[in-house]
């Protein structure tokens, strides 16, 4: 096996990007592996975690990696580089722009070009306070795309944006819809009357869906940032956003979603939302709460739309003697749901976001009994790429846990719409048919499950994605809670976790 590591100055390349050349490099004839990336210090630790020899290189260095069969592999892996790399630049020369005037080099100056009232931060987190502030200071709304901002800066962001007048959707807002364009992660779903809050984006995701597949159109999904409803943040955009819907004459009922907030932050939201004149209802998980498709239902009788039969795409499956339940999830959302569902049923369930802190997983996020893990979660996207977009690190999981005699149903969910994965389904499901060969190998039946969130529009298409995955062996839902459900009906009882 040969390696060659050679750093580019003078390149830079976004991070999405770059990952993309890094898996067409890895595809190539007897290339073993293979990185392209910014010299940043956490990619460079990813590259020495590889066993690359990395030489000293600068945050502005391109760093190519490449792990072959011989000398030959490794030069088809470096031409490989430059075919990706050309095309990037081929593609950007070709997108257009203002004609011969320069675009523009700073947030602020984009703004005053186009007149914005809504930007979007998209960069890493220690730079993404200094353009919402740019923002804010221009009397523009943003969304912070970004995560690994603190939260000490997130309450600075929202108190400078209410003195403004102003919405800051976000630190780490992954899902908007903002007068029917789809910012971030966000399903294509028809126009209606519903507007959402969301402290959540998958959890947003799950009931946009949801609606759809009841024939209910939204009017906005205001993303707020998963810790907006924390005792620290205190709902500072959930406030803000509510008044906004409330204000908007296309919106007849809101529904606000969130992760597990702090209660005494919700009672206050509740009160306040209850002089809006506008119906809120809440999507707001938690101990002894209904889950998000029960709280959905409840809204349907409220608005006086049928309870459609949720869809689903389920094969027989036998319960397995021995072992545990482990999910593996990119929706951060979607997985404090199943740990809440689940365990009803099941009891305790490690995590590496614990709904208690004695629950939690050791450092390597391995963990013995029950096991939900969040692959959205900061730690594990701070210098790369959400698994939306790159489900590496996933899909490497579930070749351990398909190893792992000691894991007894397989739960997963999967995320569909504009700014996910172009075909996350045909990757899942052959992750899955390859899982349940290995434990088939090793004398064992793996049954799988899978939370797909989408709709028909969406650019995967969601019965398309389904049928792959069915195809594999695994049992689908459109509905995370049900999913949990399947799912947990198939863990053994037989011994305890």
């Amino acid at each position: 096996m040969t390696d060659h590591v050679e750093l580019r100055s003078g390149v830079y390349v976004d991070s999405v990007s770059l990952m993309q050349v890094s898996r067409r490099v890895a595809a190539t004839p007897g290339v073993e592996a293979a990185q392209v990336a910014m010299a940043t210090e956490l990619n460079l630790d990813v590259l020495r975690g590889m066993g690359f020899d990395v030489p000293e290189a600068s945050p502005n260095d391109l760093v190519v990696a490449v792990r072959a069969d011989d000398e030959s592999a490794v030069a088809a892996g470096r031409a490989a580089v430059d075919h990706a790399l050309a095309a990037l630049r081929t593609t950007s020369d070709s997108a257009g722009g203002f004609g011969e005037a320069p675009p523009p080099r700073t947030l602020g100056a984009a703004i005053d070009a186009v007149h914005a009232d809504l930007a979007l931060v998209s960069v890493p987190g220690s730079h993404a306070a200094v353009e919402a502030f740019d923002a804010i200071d221009r009397g523009v709304s943003v969304m912070v795309f970004s995560d690994n901002v603190d939260v000490d800066t997130e309450v600075l962001l929202k108190d400078a944006a209410a003195d403004r007048g102003v919405l800051v959707m976000g630190p780490d807002c992954g899902t908007a819809v903002v007068g029917g364009v789809a910012l971030g992660f966000a399903n294509v779903v028809a126009p209606g009357r519903v507007g959402l809050v969301a402290a959540s984006g998958t959890g947003a995701q799950q009931v946009m869906s949801l609606l759809d597949a009841a024939g209910v159109g939204i009017s906005h999904c205001l993303g707020v940032g998963g810790r907006d409803l924390s005792s620290r943040v205190a709902g500072r955009s959930t406030r803000q956003a509510l008044a906004a819907l409330a204000a908007d004459e296309g919106t007849d009922a809101i529904i606000v979603v969130s992760k597990p907030p702090a209660l005494e932050v919700l009672a206050d939201l509740e009160a306040y939302a209850a002089g809006l004149g506008t119906p809120v209802h809440w999507a707001t998980l938690g101990a002894g709460r209904p889950d998000l498709t029960t709280a959905l239902e409840a809204v349907l009788d409220a608005l006086g739309e049928p309870r459609p039969t949720w869809p689903a795409w389920d094969v027989p499956q036998q319960p397995v003697s021995a072992g545990s339940l482990r999910g593996l999830f990119c929706g951060g959302t979607l997985a404090d749901e199943a740990m809440l569902v689940a365990g009803e049923g099941l009891g305790d369930i490690r995590s590496n976001i614990p709904l208690r802190p004695d629950l939690a997983v050791s450092s390597d996020l391995r963990a013995e009994g029950h096991v939900v893990l969040d692959f959205g979660d900061d730690g594990l996207t701070r210098g790369r790429a959400h698994p939306m977009i790159d489900p590496t690190l996933r899909l490497e999981r579930i070749a351990v846990e398909a190893a792992d005699p000691g894991c007894g149903v397989l739960l997963l969910d999967l995320v569909l719409g504009h700014g996910s994965h172009p075909d996350p389904g045909g990757e899942l499901a052959e992750a899955v048919r390859s899982a349940r060969a290995t434990a088939a190998a090793a004398g064992r039946d793996l049954p799988v499950v899978v939370s797909l969130t989408g709709t028909e529009a969406d650019p995967q298409g969601l019965t398309r994605c389904a049928e792959s995955l069915r195809s594999a062996g695994a049992s689908v839902f459109l509905s995370n809670a049900a999913a949990v459900r399947r799912a947990v009906s198939l863990v053994s009882t037989s011994e305890e976790a």
